[in-house]
């Protein structure tokens, strides 16, 4: 009943073109463990309000199943400012059509009333003790993409098996519901809320107890400009930075109001590079601006860049900021906890793809490290384990500038790891300290870590299939590579089909998944490289690393030697050449 993809539609069977038709109702977006994510557009392939309705009938029918209480407890919407006009779907008309589907079957609906960052969502399922969140976002996708994900009453993003009965469900559920596309229904039910002004009281109220150094921050003379890549990030960060009481960071005014367009950037994604950060450099020079917080659209990650002493910028990789942020809040939480005894209940967690660094930080201080699978659904779901059993889990991050610095949200929140990272720096700046130093004497003391992480864009799912069914059979059916150039392979582990050489049965112990290609490389260097397939874009992955023991401080070898390993890797598993693979550009 959408007329801007009605008339799409009828336009391709006017013309008779079966091809584009094909491709809008060949096959139907596929519900995965990270909800759906596609582009807007006409057809069940699409973002419609169709798909919408037909995928939150689906959900309504499976949570009714799973919760006899859902009608008290309800369920929580929010929503990102992405809009696409020639199709007219947007976050927004979205998230009120998703809260219609549930208000039509008695179930209340906690609906933000305006644009709010991801983490707000799995923060008020947590505590308001809802069943089940959604928040309608593509994150850092190109502008023409939306997506809805999914959060369970935990907290944490869904695993399997709710993937795929919610997926069954909505293939039980296609036919829209009477009154289904009337979102205006809901605005006089007394079934919908707005949970707005509440959240962004408690969770900046919440997010402080992560505050170490108040009297520092009020202090401190250290500038910082933010961008929210005309995203939903700016105002709270603003927020957050005067929970801290740090004085407000310089806002990039051509990025701070939400914008579908991303007008100023080629992709809306802080994990591109310096591309991204242009303006933010330009502002930072003029005010005298040190260090740069990046968010991307949705506000769940985190990008910082430090202007160095040569008057060069450095961004800063994931893999850095999360030991950076791994020291600082260890280093917090011992200062404040006295009792040696305590530590055997703290746990951190990264993510399988993600640097080592955590697991070395931890061997030397006495924690726990836990490595999960690649996601945070994986982290947030074990915190939520651990934190059940009475554990401390005080951080999680993945290489994906992904961070959960604050157990009051399980899932990765750009908007507290920015104002943590700011505490963070001016803490360091009382000592004469760039980020960049502490990060070498993170090192220094700990082993030094250097990661290599990049992607191939493959639009062509047989030739991805056809690359890891080479690896698998390298030499001969059913054999790995025993070398990569002149790297010699000691251990492999493939969570796709469950093998691990490196356990004495062979059996991987994380779990394993047959829908998605993961294979990890361990080298007789000590080095480490995973090839994994994207679950929401066209990439194929690689995240490479060399660990040393602490002392070994030639950090120029390391690097020379990591560099090698990754050009025989691109060059012998890869192939780009013979398998059309397109590289990451700047």
């Amino acid at each position: 009943q959408n007329p801007k993809t009605s008339a799409i539609v009828k336009q391709l069977v006017a013309e008779g073109n079966a091809g584009e038709l094909q491709k809008y109702f060949g096959s139907r977006m596929e519900f995965g463990t990270a909800g759906l994510r596609a582009a807007m557009g006409a057809g069940i392939s699409h973002m419609n309000d169709l798909t919408i309705i037909q995928t939150t009938q689906g959900f309504c029918r499976y949570l009714e199943k799973n919760f006899s209480d859902l009608k008290k407890r309800g369920v929580v919407i929010g929503f990102d400012a992405r809009a696409h006009l020639s199709s007219g779907g947007s976050s927004k008309r979205f998230a009120r059509l998703a809260a219609n589907t549930f208000i039509s079957q008695g179930v209340p609906v906690y609906l933000f009333s305006d644009i709010t960052p991801t983490p707000f969502v799995p923060y008020t399922v947590t505590h308001l003790k809802l069943c089940a969140g959604i928040m309608v976002t593509a994150s850092h996708n190109p502008k023409q993409d939306n997506g809805y994900k999914v959060y369970w009453e935990n907290g944490a993003q869904i695993i399997s098996p709710h993937d795929k009965g919610i997926s069954q469900a909505i293939e039980e559920n296609q036919e829209p519901w009477p009154q289904a596309w009337d979102d205006k229904l809901i605005d006089s039910s007394l079934l919908l809320h707005d949970p707005y002004a509440t959240v962004n009281k408690e969770y900046f109220r919440d997010i402080q107890k992560q505050c170490f150094h108040r009297n520092i921050n009020k202090k401190a003379n250290l500038k910082f400009v933010h961008t929210s890549v005309h995203g939903v990030g700016h105002k709270f960060v603003q927020l957050a930075f005067k929970a801290f009481d740090l004085s407000p960071p310089f806002a990039v005014p051509e990025q701070k109001d939400p914008d579908p367009e991303f007008p100023t950037v080629k992709y809306p994604n802080p994990e591109e590079g310096k591309g991204v950060l242009t303006l933010s450099f330009a502002l930072a020079e003029k005010d005298g601006a040190k260090i740069i917080l990046a968010n991307d659209p949705d506000a769940d990650r985190l990008a910082v860049a430090e202007k160095q002493e040569s008057g060069e910028w450095k961004v800063f990789s994931g893999n850095e900021l999360g030991a950076l942020l791994g020291w600082w809040i260890f280093t917090c939480w011992k200062n404040h906890n006295r009792d040696t005894c305590a530590i055997k209940d703290v746990y951190m967690l990264s993510s399988t793809v993600s640097s080592k660094i955590l697991r070395a930080i931890a061997l030397k201080e006495g924690f726990h490290f836990e490595e999960t699978l690649t996601g945070f659904k994986w982290m947030g779901n074990r915190a939520k384990q651990l934190m059940d059993q009475g554990k401390a889990v005080l951080f999680a991050f993945e290489e994906a500038i992904g961070y959960m610095c604050c157990p009051a949200v399980l899932d990765k929140d750009g908007v507290s790891a920015a104002a943590i990272t700011a505490e963070m720096a001016s803490f360091l700046a009382t000592r004469n300290l760039s980020l960049s130093q502490q990060l070498k004497a993170v090192y220094d003391e700990y082993g030094f870590h250097i990661s290599k992480a990049s992607y191939f864009i493959c639009h062509d799912p047989k030739v991805i299939h056809q690359l890891f069914d080479n690896l698998r059979n390298f030499d001969g059916k059913n054999t790995y590579p025993k070398s990569c150039g002149r790297f010699k392979v000691s251990g492999i582990r493939d969570l796709t089909t469950g093998y691990d050489s490196s356990q004495p049965d062979q059996k991987a112990i994380l779990p394993t998944s047959k829908s998605s290609q993961m294979i990890t490389f361990t080298f007789a260097n000590g080095g480490v490289a995973t090839m994994r397939t994207s679950g929401t874009e066209p990439k194929i992955k690689y995240y490479s690393e060399l660990c040393a023991p602490p002392g070994n401080s030639d950090v120029e070898q390391l690097k020379k030697e990591l560099d090698e390993l990754v050009n025989a890797l691109e060059k012998h598993f890869f192939q780009p050449e013979k398998n059309n693979l397109q590289r990451k550009t700047e």
